[in-house]
Order: C-alpha cells, then sequence, then structure tokens
C-alpha cells in the first residue's frame, strides 16, 4: 500500500462517487451506476476488504470472475451475460478513477480492471431495461421533438406497452382522440399487412391520456406525412413511402435509448466523437441502446412496482399474466417480494 493513499472503506467510497456523479449525470445512469457497484460493495465484504487502498489488479480480476459467475446474493441468473458483465466493469472502472481522484487507490489502478472483448451480438444482448430510463427520454423528445414520429411512436410504445406490430397496425380510423375516453383500437389485418401477434386474440382497445391524445391530435395535424399504404389504408405512423415499416419503428427506439442522443454522458466512458454508434444506421453498437421489446419490459415492469394488478397488465399488454412473470416483468426478486408483502398488507 503506498503511502500517499487515505484509507477508506467501499461502501463509503461508492456514495461518495455517487454523490459527485449526481452533479452531472442523469437521474437513472446514477441508478444504474449504484445498482452496478452494489455487487463489488458485497465482494469486498466477503473477502474482507475493509479498505480500497488494498486492492489490486489480481484482486480485480478475482471480482471479474466471481462476478461473471453470479455470486452477487442479489442476482436472478447464474452466469451473467457478456454484455452485463461488461457493463459492470466499465463501471467499476469509472468508479476506481474517482477513487484514484480521493486518493484512494493508485492513480492507474482503473486501468487494470479486465474488461471483456465483446461481439456485436454480445454488446446488445442484456435485454433489461430500467423502468426509470424511459421518463428522461420522453422528456427530452416532449421538448425537443414534440409531436414529431419519434415522439409518437415512442409514447405508443410507453404509454400503452404495445408490441411493433401494434405501433404499425395502427390506422387514423383506429385512434379516438376527440372523445372524453380517448383511445386506440388495435385491429388483427393480417390479409393488409399489419397482423397482430395473437390474431383477434389480440385486439383491444386502450384509453390513454388526455395529453397523450393531445400530442398524438398535433402530430396527425402537423407533420405525419399524408399517404396511404399498399393497401389503400391511412397509417397513423406514416413515412413518405407509406406505412413505417418494422426496422424504422425498431431504430427509432435504437436511436433514442443512446445516451448521447440525449445530452448525457456516456456511461461506457466512450468519445462521442471516435464512438461509431453515434452513427443513426449503427446505434445497436451503444451497449446503452435498447430495443422496442425492452421498453415493453420496462412498461409492464413499471405498471407493477406501481401497484397495478397483474391482470389489468395483461389485458392491456395482451399477454398471459404466465408470460408476463416469466418474460417480461424485470423486477429484482427482492422487489417483487416488496410487492407481495404489499398486497398481502392491503388485502
Amino acid at each position: 500500500m503506498s503511502d500517499d493513499l487515505e484509507p477508506l472503506a467501499p461502501a463509503d467510497a461508492v456514495d461518495l462517487y455517487l454523490d459527485s456523479r449526481r452533479d452531472d449525470a442523469a437521474a437513472w445512469t446514477v441508478t444504474s451506476h449504484e445498482s452496478r457497484l452494489r455487487p463489488f460493495v458485497e465482494w469486498c465484504r466477503v473477502e474482507d476488504v475493509e479498505n480500497l487502498n488494498d486492492l489490486s489488479g489480481r484482486a480485480l480480476y478475482q471480482y471479474r470472475v466471481w462476478r461473471r459467475e453470479g455470486n452477487y446474493s442479489g442476482a436472478d441468473v447464474e452466469e451473467l451475460a457478456p454484455a452485463t458483465l461488461e457493463s459492470a466493469l466499465t463501471t467499476l472502472r469509472t468508479f476506481l478513477r474517482f477513487c484514484a481522484q480521493v486518493d484512494a487507490v493508485p492513480s492507474d489502478l482503473y486501468t487494470k480492471v479486465p474488461i471483456p472483448d465483446l461481439s456485436r451480438s454480445d454488446e446488445v444482448s442484456d435485454s433489461k431495461m430500467v423502468p426509470e430510463r424511459a421518463p428522461p427520454i420522453m422528456e427530452y423528445v416532449e421538448r425537443y421533438e414534440y409531436a414529431s414520429r419519434d415522439h409518437v411512436i415512442l409514447l405508443l410504445f410507453w404509454h400503452t406497452g404495445c408490441r411493433t406490430g401494434g405501433v404499425r397496425a395502427l390506422d387514423l380510423g383506429d385512434c379516438d382522440l376527440d372523445s372524453e375516453n380517448p383511445g386506440l383500437s388495435f385491429v388483427h389485418r393480417p390479409d393488409t399487412d399489419t397482423p397482430l401477434k395473437n390474431d383477434e386474440k389480440s385486439e383491444r382497445f386502450n384509453r390513454v391520456s388526455g395529453e397523450v391524445a393531445q400530442v398524438l391530435r398535433d402530430y396527425v395535424d402537423g407533420p405525419r406525412v399524408e399517404q396511404l399504404d399498399d393497401h389503400g389504408r391511412a397509417p397513423l405512423v406514416s413515412t413518405t413511402y407509406g406505412r413505417a415499416s418494422q426496422s424504422t419503428v425498431r431504430e427509432t427506439v435504437y436511436k433514442w435509448t443512446r445516451p448521447c442522443f440525449i445530452g448525457e454522458g456516456c456511461p461506457h466512458d466512450r468519445d462521442p466523437e471516435e464512438c461509431e454508434a453515434t452513427a443513426y444506421k449503427k446505434a445497436t453498437g451503444c451497449p446503452s441502446c435498447r430495443s422496442p421489446h425492452d421498453w415493453r419490459k420496462a412498461r409492464v415492469t413499471k405498471y407493477r412496482n406501481d401497484g397495478v394488478p397483474r391482470s389489468i397488465v395483461s389485458d392491456r399488454l395482451d399477454a398471459s399474466e404466465r408470460v408476463l412473470d416469466k418474460h417480461y416483468d424485470r423486477a429484482s426478486k427482492r422487489k417483487r417480494a416488496e410487492r407481495r408483502w404489499t398486497e398481502i398488507s392491503q388485502a
């Protein structure tokens, strides 16, 4: 241990780091970094590392193996996906760089964090998106891209929880925006290229708020392209070629889930001037990039965290309760236990 270092406990160091990030990072970034560093604090406790001065490159490699094997008590998996491990270790590197600034570790220790090399498929394999990420994105788009096609696509995903096919399937005639109870009708039309996933069983009417209805009206009355599709139908989400394609809808979500695209700092320590993922067609190269399916998962998790009954979420999102629990609800085991306790207490 260097005589120039000052003792600092792991948990105290994490608190200092998170407090420093609140000055220059979005709330969801701080939340995600806190989540990624929690296993590190546990590992330090397990390994009796009470002072960060004692860390070494060998210890960091041991932590990588421990983390990769899913030993953290809060983990839901036996082994971490490569992209999840890469994000965890990248955050650890950023954290240790801060620790060097406060004289808790050697200045070059952060360079010894063993970051795994990811293939292109690995980089986008982490399909979890915390619900807290959505509001900052929606607020940014509402402010700078109000009533644009992108705004409408993100709005539909977040406020209805629909699938990509549901966004494409909506016609102007499916939108009841001027009544006291505005909403959208999702209709299965396989013969004209807009099938719904579960056929007629997917058909439903979803209420939307007055605020959402107003944005949709402003889009229809303003920037929406007046264009029919190949079957003579008037799509809600249109392009100069007609109905928006699956790729157009997906790429909109990919684009806006890059932190740098809404003015946030890169949580992966990449230089935006050099990062290829800043290009529109290469957005999926960003580890923070998420798909429409991930937004749907986040919507389910948010509904359940807010206490919305499982049966209501099932009806609104066109998915069975079993499928919601198994594939969509991304809450931790602890969070699910808290929900059950709340429901039992209110019974």
